[in-house]
Order: structure tokens, then sequence, then C-alpha cells
């Protein structure tokens, strides 16, 4: 048995003691799936091994991040053969400016829900920046918690020949880590912004020393981000272990994206090297407009296919002891809610009406759908 395969082990023992929780009127319920790792799935567990055995077979390796449980699941099921739980989630998850806002707690807490959800793909985790800076003690510890309480199986960082000890280190101690040379969008600001790297001469032989030093050091692959196609190739050829491109070109053994570009949800800058292979982005426009404009229109929820019944019987035992015996309600009456702008004109005059109850109740709730001020806010992008 391989150390990461030792690693594997207790963490798909977890999985499949996932206890499963029936409940028919719950709001969200739990998924009526097997646990993620159910032997029913007919896709086995990626392992190093596996990954050197599709370099060697140029199969091309697949790899997505992921952020949380329904991600996770995704990435399982079709199957990817890395997930990547990329500290890109501060931008694209918690609204961050740039990555290097993200602390080591918060990807931890990331990195537990992905790996709730992950079956056969090899989980790596970023480890943040900061992390590894102060030294490499420091680095090892970071490391271990993300193994450890994380739950993930590897880590990346993010480093040439700097980070070698590192690597050595966290190896040493049975953590297993993907390198990462190329543009690094931690060090954005040191490298003037987010640009393609190793166009010079100079600058390619950097980069394939780097490589060269990071996989002497034990990673088990490298990924290479923005730099020119033949260098991609160049220094592919020129490694034993796999590399991942990013804007690398298809030289590489494999390729990386972000979920968020890779659907096509990000709203923000689209760099060269993505490719959008969906237009959820628009599914949901769509869906959250085809809602509003639903519940602000009465035909959600249907009384019939989505909502429940009571017994007349017990209904009207209900209104006797309530001292209500003619209350009559349909769905009807929704139309003559008077809307705020009624209510204030009217009080305005000093000429109240006696409006029904549960209108009543909902033009003094300041989180009822029938204000003024949060109608606006459902029209504001």
């Amino acid at each position: 048995m391989t150390l990461i395969d030792t690693m594997i082990s207790p963490f798909s023992r977890r999985l499949s003691c996932t206890p499963m929780i029936s409940g028919r009127h719950m709001s969200v319920r739990p998924a009526k799936h097997p646990p993620p790792s159910s032997s029913s799935t007919s896709h086995k567990k990626t392992t190093i091994a596996n990954l050197l055995a599709l370099r060697a077979s140029k199969t091309p390796i697949t790899v997505l991040t992921a952020y949380d449980y329904p991600t996770a699941l995704a990435c399982s099921a079709h199957p990817v053969d890395i997930t990547l739980v990329g500290d890109s989630l501060a931008q694209v998850c918690l609204g961050y400016p740039s990555t290097t806002r993200l602390t080591l707690d918060e990807m931890l807490h990331h990195c537990r829900a992905v790996a709730r959800g992950t079956s056969s793909p090899l989980l790596v985790a970023d480890m943040p920046f900061g992390t590894y800076a102060a030294g490499i003690s420091d680095g090892v510890k970071a490391g271990v918690r993300l193994v450890q309480e994380g739950h993930v199986e590897s880590v990346k960082l993010e480093g040439g020949e700097e980070v070698v000890e590192h690597v050595r280190a966290l190896t040493k101690m049975g953590v297993p880590v993907m390198g990462h040379i190329g543009l690094l969008p931690q060090r954005h600001v040191s490298l003037s912004g987010y640009r393609v790297q190793g166009r010079t001469a100079d600058a390619a032989i950097k980069l394939l020393r780097a490589a060269r030093a990071l996989e002497d050091a034990g990673a088990f692959s490298i990924v290479l981000e923005a730099m020119p196609n033949l260098l991609g190739a160049y220094i592919t050829e020129n490694l034993r272990v796999p590399t991942i491109g990013i804007g690398a070109g298809l030289g590489t053994n494999g390729q990386v994206l972000v979920w968020d570009d890779m659907i096509g949800t990000w709203s923000g800058h689209k760099p060269r090297f993505v490719r959008h292979f969906a237009d959820v982005r628009k599914e949901v426009a769509r869906g959250v407009a085809g809602y509003v404009n639903a519940v602000k229109d009465g035909t959600f929820p249907d009384p019939d296919r989505e909502g429940y019944d009571m017994d007349h019987g017990e209904w009207e035992k209900f209104l006797v002891a309530e001292e209500t015996p003619g209350w009559t309600w349909s769905p009807t009456t929704l139309s003559n809610i008077p809307t705020q702008e009624t209510i204030s004109t009217e009080q305005k005059h000093q000429q109240p009406t006696q409006a029904h109850p549960l209108s009543t109740m909902q033009s003094h709730d300041p989180t009822s759908p029938h204000t003024s001020e949060v109608r606006e806010n459902f029209a504001t992008p």
C-alpha cells in the first residue's frame, strides 16, 4: 500500500459511515443518492500512481476547482481526475479582491465541505498566502492541518526554487505536494499584475530550473500557469511527473480550470485561456427572475401542486376553538391586498379601511414582499 493510499483509506471509511436521514416535509432534504464513497460508483479512486500511469499513456488529466459539497459531487460523478480546492475561492466565493486575503481557517472550512462530496478524484488544496512564508516549520504545520482538519489528500504550493525546502519537508512528513510555477496569483502585486511568464530565454530557463527542483524535492505534479505553449510542452517533456496546464498549451499532461470560469458564472475578467463550457449565469438570471415574477403575480406557490391539505374536520375543530367558525379564505383574496402606497394614501387622508386580517399583518411586516422597500430591493441588480 502506497503512502497516499494509506492516507486515503481512513478518509474513505469516514465517508462510508455517513448516516442517511429521511424526512418527507423538510424544505432541504438529504440527498437520495448513496454516500460519495459507496461501492455503487463505477469510478475508481485517483491515486498518484494513477496520475503517473495517465502521463505514461499520454491520457490527458482533468482538474477542476471546487469550493462546496454540490460542486464536489459533480466533479466526482462525471468524473474529473483531480479536484482542487483552489484559493480562487477568495474571489469567486468570498468576494475578496485577490487570493491574498484568504485565511487558513477559511480554506479549512471549504476543504471540509468539498471532502464530504469527493469520492473518486484526488483531493488537493491550495496553501493560502502567508501560510508557508514565515518558515518551513509553519508551512509543515499548515499542510498537516489541511490534511488532518480539512480532510484533503495533498496540498499545492506556489513558487519555484524558494519553496523547494518546504516541498521536501512536507513530503518527508507524508503530505503529498503539487507544485505551481509560472504566473503565481498570490504574487500578482510583486509581478505587477497577472502577466504571462517565461517569454524571454532567461525567464524560460528559470522556470525550467524551478520545475526540475520541485520534482527533485518530491512534488508529485506541477501546475504550469500562463506561459508560452512551446515552453509548457518543453518543461513537460523534461520532467518525470505530470504537469497540469492552465494557459500553458496542449503540451502539458493535463488541464485545470476554475469551476466558475468553466460554467460561465464568474462576472469578472475572462483570461485568454478560459473557455466557457456552459452558460449557467444566464440560467441563474432566468430562474431568479422567474421566481420573483411568480411570487409577485401570485402564481407561486400553486395550492394544489406546492401546498399541503388538512383534514376538513380537524380544520373545523380549529376554527371552533379559535371562535371564528365563519372564517374563509381563498387565493383570490390576495388580489385585494392593498399596496403600501395605497395604505399610505389612506392614512394621509385619515380614511382607514377595514382590510383583511392577512393584508393588515403583511402591510406592517417590514419583511413582507408587499412593502415598497423590499420591492425596490428586488429590482436592484
